[in-house]
């Protein structure tokens, strides 16, 4: 017996195959180089440093408040990507837009909205690192360049899922609130938001968990945190400070993850 789609697997598997070497070969992708004499001694050498890792009172206590300074600076950060992804998601979202209940929008309207959406794409498309290094320069090392790096990217981020979210879901009724003489936030939050609220909270504490993990590696760059702490002991070659801290940002990550299970089940 044939299989009547092998041609087309075959086809895509090509595709695959043509697409995937060239790039292989322009990122010098050589994982081999890690398994040379040399190499191999260097990473066991730096391996066995990492045991056992540092556990005295002084130096965990200073990882607990570190540890709290990151999660502190990917909340502040989520939290003030909420302020500025919730406006422009409602200036870029055609659902709640009276101009177009006629069926085309008016060309200010129009402007206004494409302006909005390409923001959010200059927010999104520059790495939060890359806002980190920025404001290290502006307002020096510590949680400050990291909040503000965070909650560029990420307000970037948010406004442009939101959005999608409002405008792929049901606006019957936020239609109907609106040709009933409704005004926008009116036929927004009780239109458009109890339709989408679980979605949109879930997306929310979905990317506060990524926030966390983002904080830690901004402190790389001297934006505050555990990451930073991570960075010095690098730094100083101390294997054992760096093994704690690898641990914690392990269950810190757990935990992160465990919360935003938890109150994805609550929201159902």
């Amino acid at each position: 017996m044939r299989d009547p789609a092998w041609l087309g697997r075959v086809f895509w598997v090509s595709v695959a195959i043509v697409l995937f070497v060239p790039a292989l070969i322009a990122s010098e992708f050589k994982p081999w180089v890690m398994f040379t004499p040399d190499n191999l001694k260097i990473t066991l050498r730096f391996l066995g440093d990492f045991f056992p890792p540092k556990v005295d009172g002084e130096f965990l206590a200073m990882v607990a408040r570190e540890t709290w300074r990151t999660v502190a600076i990917a909340t502040a950060g989520i939290t003030l990507a909420l302020l500025l992804a919730i406006p422009l998601t409602l200036l870029s979202t055609a659902a709640v837009s009276v101009s177009a209940l006629t069926g085309r929008m008016h060309a200010l309207p129009f402007v206004l909205r494409q302006a909005v959406r390409w923001l959010l794409i200059v927010l999104r498309s520059v790495p939060e690192l890359v806002w980190a290094l920025v404001f290290v320069r502006v307002v020096g090392l510590g949680p400050t360049a990291g909040v503000l790096a965070i909650a560029l990217t990420y307000a970037g981020m948010l406004g442009k899922v939101y959005g999608e979210i409002l405008e792929s879901g049901d606006t019957q009724s936020t239609t109907a609130l609106l040709r009933n003489g409704s005004g926008r936030l009116q036929a927004f939050f009780y239109g458009l938001l109890p339709q989408n609220a679980a979605e949109l909270t879930s997306y929310t504490v979905y990317r506060w968990e990524c926030a966390i993990r983002s904080s830690a590696v901004l402190g790389f760059v001297g934006a505050g945190g555990l990451g930073q702490q991570m960075d010095v002991s690098m730094k100083m070659f101390a294997g054992s400070e760096v093994s704690t801290m690898l641990v914690v940002f392990v269950l810190l990550v757990w935990l992160a993850d465990w919360v935003s299970g938890q109150l994805r089940k609550v929201l159902g």
